[in-house]
């Protein structure tokens, strides 16, 4: 990438996890709203249901994390959270038509392995004994491999899991060590082999942008990745938010990559991964060529929730437990309460932990399928999203800030092409996708909300 436009497009934009972003989330979402929010989502599409957990707790803190998480320390109050949080499960699903199928558990944090098995177990039975799934549905878990010995690998596919998605960050043990991380306590290679042997599918995940990270060691570590052959690699941008998270000032002390270096470490990350035969999804994301990811987006029928890309087979609509879950219906958002005492007292008193929220507007529900087809797909046919929307294009376009002026600049620069019918984002360009998203969406004319750098 050329230098002057990494330093034109390296601004603060949003992630685009979700539309709108969960920084316009709002305190006038009550419980009741949620409730009926959920209600309504019965006749909603997509049909299924896809549910996240989440499990705050870790061993230690991480610095770069910008997750709800707290340290693991009073088992009283863990046992009492575990219980609320069977508790809201029990509260929310006989809200949902039952002849609606399971497509989606996702089981995130914080630390989802701090807790013991037979916790993760008792909770996917709770869900799955009173709906059915879809065919090969993905019951998956985040785990960080720095305290599950083989015991604990091997209970966790007893316990139904079928996607195991190993939070590496990085196999130097030097970035990990500056970064508060602990690095695996079982030999990778051993992990690797006991997921493989029983079938299961494996995700690794790795950051970059850290303190003493370069495109060498980060090349070091991708081609050790390379070597395992898991069948999905994550490289997840670092994003720097000290406002969000004090922790990460830790890392400003020792130094963080520029944006330059940054950038010469994903593209020789990208290289590498391209060489040898995976392919990428979205901005972060490699996958094996027999994926179903990757064959979703040659068709152009890759799908994105908050559990992270899918197909449109597997989307569902969200449903999320525990504390600052995010729940994603067709109409609204709704984000539990992020203090641990307060929700355990609201879920014991029977009330639903809401702490805010958003409903969608017709016009953003529009955005948000076309910033959604962008992020996923690198496109956008005008003619498509009218159809699936049931709209006309004129009124797909008059819910964006479709700016002819700004996409000739993006075209000129190299990022897009376009033209009445359609808007592409050209090879090479996906990490300026998150500029074009923002360049379209409305809510961004006169933001003074605060976001991570594109790059």
């Amino acid at each position: 990438m050329k230098q002057e436009l990494l330093n034109k497009y390296s601004v603060p934009v949003p992630r685009y996890t979700s539309y709108p972003p969960a920084n316009f989330f709002n305190e006038s979402f009550t419980s009741g709203l949620y409730r009926d929010s959920v209600i309504v989502s019965n006749t909603q599409k997509p049909e299924h249901i896809s549910i996240y957990i989440h499990i705050p707790f870790c061993y230690q803190m991480c610095y770069y994390c910008g997750c709800n998480s707290q340290l693991l320390k009073d088992k009283a109050s863990v046992g009492d959270y575990i219980k609320a949080l069977k508790k809201e499960i029990r509260m929310v699903l006989p809200l949902l038509d039952h002849s609606r199928k399971i497509s989606q558990i996702h089981y995130g944090g914080g630390t989802p392995t701090s807790q013991p098995v037979v916790v993760l177990k008792e909770i996917n039975q709770m869900i799955l004994s009173e709906f059915d799934c879809i065919e090969d549905p993905e019951i998956a878990i985040e785990c960080h491999p720095g305290y599950m010995n083989e015991q604990y690998w091997l209970d966790l596919i007893q316990a139904g899991f079928n996607r195991i998605s190993i939070g590496v960050q990085d196999f130097n043990e030097d970035v990990l060590k500056v970064s508060n991380r602990k690095a695996s306590r079982m030999p990778i290679e051993d992990i690797v082999k006991i997921i493989r042997d029983n079938g299961l599918s494996l995700n690794m995940d790795f950051i970059y942008g850290l303190p003493l990270q370069t495109p060498e060691s980060f090349a070091e570590t991708i081609n050790k990745a390379i070597s395992l052959k898991p069948d999905r690699i994550v490289t997840f941008s670092y994003a720097h938010v000290p406002w969000v998270n004090k922790l990460q000032e830790n890392l400003e002390k020792i130094g963080l990559p520029s944006v330059e270096t940054k950038s010469r470490i994903y593209e020789t990350a990208k290289g590498l991964l391209m060489n040898a035969g995976y392919k990428t999804i979205g901005l972060d994301h490699f996958v094996l060529p027999d994926d179903e990811l990757y064959k979703a987006l040659e068709s152009k029928a890759l799908h994105r929730n908050f559990q992270g890309y899918c197909t449109r087979r597997t989307t569902g609509q969200v449903y999320a437990f525990g504390i600052t879950g995010i729940s994603q219906l067709a109409s609204a958002y709704s984000q539990n309460t992020k203090d641990l005492n307060t929700y355990i007292e609201q879920v014991n008193k029977g009330a639903l932990p809401i702490a805010k929220g958003y409903v969608l507007s017709r016009e953003e529900q529009i955005t948000r399928e076309v910033i959604s087809e962008l992020m996923c797909n690198y496109t956008v046919n005008w003619e498509q999203i009218a159809e699936r929307m049931n709209i006309t294009i004129e009124s797909v376009k008059d819910a964006l800030n479709y700016n002819k002026t700004v996409l000739a600049e993006f075209a000129k620069d190299g990022i897009i092409e376009f033209d009445e019918g359609h808007i592409t984002v050209l090879p090479g360009a996906a990490p300026f996708v998150r500029n074009v998203a923002a360049s379209l969406d409305k809510l961004m004319l006169n933001s003074e909300k605060k976001y991570s750098k594109s790059i």
